[in-house]
């Protein structure tokens, strides 16, 4: 039996009867009831997983009626939201040809739709889009297709357009009481272009939560989105709303400290003196947040600075409390202040409230006054004044609009300049302009970069600390980067097998057909370098992860092998093919981290690896002088003999010898300095010069060198010239050089498994007194042969002779 959720079924001649007809049969849903039928909807379903598109069309044409359009019965998952789920493009089309309906709902109510715009899939999206499904259904919670596009991403940002074009509500509501669009105002520092997409395509800027009363202008006050907050308040946004607990948007902007926002919602005629249930004014929260300019324009634009709140505070005492040294002096004078601009001055400037919201709504509204007089060349009458501002809206009286006018025309022209206009020059005092503010916040910007700079430590023009982005993007499958590796899970049953009891054989093991398979968990190749984890390792490589991966610090794995002194983790990964002169972001190698560590094992495998004994890091250091800090005697010895120079300077200016002094032993100085002794000096080799002749007279070669006077050795020659190389080769005297292998050890052959097993068995047995010790004596019998031994001891040799006799 099928359980249709509506079925619509009309007969109709009219062009559009194909439409209607074919919107009809996606409302058409069914959830598998029969034995049958859900034996087939799970089949299919596993087929869909696997992507097998032969045998999806196969059940499709030979199963139950439909069948492409039922849902399993336990989540209501149908074959559209499993191929959405999977990301799989082609699979979603090729189920759409066979008749898959796209507004199917699950037991939760969402459509594939849904599911396509929560992940950002635009393309499933289109291909959904073509078969016109119904944008304006709803889940079980009351949210539209919209609320699953709320994500700051500019996948999510097209798929809104795509379903704002397709017929999507813009100002759907939850069942909870929720707009849409308050829902991503409550994100919109992170959901901007959400917000301004929605708000462009019709949705209701004074949109709230039926429950709380806030609305999406609050909610955007809250974060500090300051495009948001103007694109509402352009649309129509109240920015006189309260909500249950007496809150209105200049409380919100107050709360976040951000001084533009509550700038913008002034020129808007918000109500600055608002007292909400706790008796607060938005002065209150701006003198907690500490924002020394919100106090000071809040006091300014009428919010009274003596008011207490439940707790008996002002907004200075709260600022007090805190440590707020600007916000207190801003609200003294506030304090001192209030009351007093009420009195007239007889002068033509002036400080009320309302030539305050006109100024702020003039600098709002600047490029569109610009734009309005542009013909009038920034000049206009009285009458075209007055229209303008009534035509844009701005919050005045004619009769002030006449108060503004003559405050500009001194001379009686009959005009107005529309650029002091909003400068608000002519009929605004200088401490209230919003030019104020901006200069100040201008020369906090200028001051520091007038200051000279002190001359700090020298600062390396490289990145040093961590692997840029574009170094370590994302697998092709999406997945982390190459240095996250996938860790190794054991699936053995331990309530079965331990290491104590382990199976017999791998066939025994038959724990992965019961256990289920955890989920995959990415860590640092590093990571498991250090806790020496070669099967998760093991797994990376046999996944394709290079061997020479750098992670976020330009460490590979077998420097972290070298830094935590794993000889057998070092030998194992140059078995994979590490290379051992890799660089990290200080040009350190392997070698320079082993030497650094002391390890002379791990030295020796590096060299005889090939690594480079000379390397240069950052400073021109060389391992030797790493291995020398360490204090590693047979470290220094090694890399000496395997051609370590001990003459290297690093850029400093600082060579092996005063390393050796400053970190090395007495030994190890005496070492260096044995070494750098028997260096031949440069200066005498360039004084005297040696002179080569070659004879080939006879086949044979003569090389005399210039002699000093008497007592003086000969300057050596260089056994590495070319000159000398090659007259050795012309006169048939090449030196010969012995190349066969000399093992360091002599291995035997392997033992046997019965050998193993015997060893291991003789290991653990206890220890006996008559198999193990065959001169071994539990103490008593030691005393009671040491007591007979004294007793025959004979003591004379009288006895002696008497006792030879008896046993002849």
């Amino acid at each position: 039996m099928f359980t249709f959720y509506k079925l619509v079924v009309k007969q109709d001649v009219s062009p559009k009867a194909d439409t209607r007809a074919l919107r009809d049969a996606r409302m058409s849903c069914a959830v598998a009831t029969g034995r049958l039928q859900v034996l087939q909807i799970y089949r299919l379903l596993q087929w869909i997983h696997k992507g097998e598109k032969e045998e999806i069309e196969k059940m499709v044409k030979l199963g139950v009626k439909n069948l492409i359009n039922l849902t399993e019965p336990q989540e209501g998952l149908g074959v559209l939201h499993l191929a959405v789920s999977a990301n799989n493009n082609d699979l979603v089309e090729f189920l759409l040809s066979l008749g898959a309906h796209p507004d199917v709902q699950d037991k939760m109510g969402r459509t594939p739709a849904m599911l396509a715009a929560e992940l950002g899939n635009q393309e499933i999206l289109s291909l959904l889009f073509q078969k016109q499904p119904d944008m304006t259904v709803v889940d079980m919670q009351g949210k539209g297709v919209l609320f699953y596009c709320s994500y700051p991403t500019k996948r999510h940002a097209r798929c809104l357009e795509m379903a704002l074009k397709n017929g999507a509500d813009a100002n759907n509501i939850s069942r909870s009481g929720v707009h849409v669009l308050s829902m991503m105002c409550e994100k919109a520092n992170e959901c901007s272009p959400l917000c301004l997409t929605l708000l462009d395509a019709g949705a209701d800027p004074n949109a709230a939560n039926e429950t709380t009363g806030v609305t999406a202008l609050m909610e955007a006050a809250r974060t500090g989105s300051l495009p948001v907050v103007r694109r509402i308040l352009r649309n129509g946004g109240n920015p006189n709303t309260i909500d249950q607990n007496g809150f209105n948007a200049v409380h919100y902007a107050a709360l976040s400290g951000c001084f533009e926002v509550i700038m913008v919602l002034s020129g808007f005629a918000a109500d600055m003196s608002v007292i909400n249930t706790e008796n607060c004014t938005p002065l209150h929260y701006a003198a907690a947040a500490g924002n020394a300019p919100s106090c000071k324009f809040l006091a300014q634009r009428g919010c009274n600075p003596k008011v207490k709140n439940k707790e008996g505070l002002l907004a200075r005492q709260i600022a007090k409390d805190c440590g707020l040294k600007a916000a207190i002096k801003e609200l003294k004078k506030a304090e001192r202040a209030f009351g007093k601009s009420k009195k007239s001055t007889g002068g033509s400037l002036t400080s009320d409230l309302w030539a305050l919201t006109l100024h702020d709504w003039s600098n709002e509204y600047q490029a569109e006054l610009v734009e309005a007089f542009k013909d009038q060349f920034g000049f206009a009458d009285l009458d075209t004044f007055k229209s303008v501002l009534e035509n844009m809206g701005a919050p005045v009286e004619p009769d002030q609009v006449e108060i503004v006018f003559s405050a500009h025309d001194k001379k009686g022209e009959g005009l107005i300049n529309v650029n002091d206009f909003i400068k608000g020059t002519k009929y605004i005092k200088k401490v209230f302009r919003l030019s104020v503010y901006t200069t100040q916040k201008k020369k906090k910007e200028k001051g520091p970069k007038m200051k000279k700079k002190k001359k700090g430590p020298f600062v390396l023009p490289i990145p040093i600390c961590t692997l840029v982005p574009e170094l370590k993007p994302r697998r092709p499958d999406g997945g982390p980067p190459h240095f996250m590796i996938e860790k190794y899970h054991n699936l053995t049953d331990v309530r079965r097998f331990d290491s104590e009891h382990p199976p017999l054989h791998p066939i025994v093991n038959d724990s992965w057909w019961y256990i289920e398979k955890p989920n995959k968990v990415y860590i640092n190749i590093n990571y498991c370098v250090r806790n020496g984890d070669l099967e998760s390792l093991e797994l990376a490589f046999k996944d394709g992860v290079p061997v020479d991966t750098q992670d976020e610090f330009y460490k590979t794995p077998l420097m972290e092998a070298c830094i935590s002194g794993n000889y057998e983790l070092v030998q194992y990964l140059l078995e994979k093919g590490a290379d051992v002169n890799m660089c990290d972001q200080f040009f350190w190698t392997p070698l320079h981290h082993a030497a650094n560590g002391g390890y002379l094992e791990i030295v020796e495998l590096l060299v005889n690896a090939g690594a480079d004994v000379n390397a240069k890091a950052l400073n021109d250091g060389t391992p030797l002088m790493r291995a020398i800090e360490s204090s590693s005697f047979s470290c220094v010895e090694f890399l000496i003999n395997s051609g370590a120079k001990v003459n290297s300077e690093t850029k400093k200016g600082v060579t092996c010898l005063d390393v050796a002094r400053h970190f090395g032993e007495t030994s190890i100085e005496s070492l260096v300095q044995e070494k750098v002794n028997l260096l031949p000096d440069p200066k005498k080799i360039k004084s005297k010069p040696t002179k080569k002749k070659v004879a080939a007279a006879g086949g044979a070669v003569q090389s005399k060198t210039m002699t000093g006077t008497s007592g003086r050795t000969p300057t050596p020659i260089n056994s590495k010239s070319i000159i000398l190389h090659n007259s050795s080769i012309t006169a048939g005297k090449t030196n010969t050089v012995d190349i066969s292998f000399v093992p360091k050890t002599i291995w035997g052959e392997p033992l046997t498994t019965s050998q193993l097993m015997s060893n291991i068995a003789r290991r653990k047995g206890r220890v006996t007194l008559e198999v193990d010790f065959d001169d071994l004596l539990i103490p008593f019998s030691q005393r009671f042969q040491r007591r007979i031994l004294e007793i025959t001891k004979p003591k004379t040799k009288l006895e002696e002779t008497q006792r030879q006799r008896q046993v002849s």
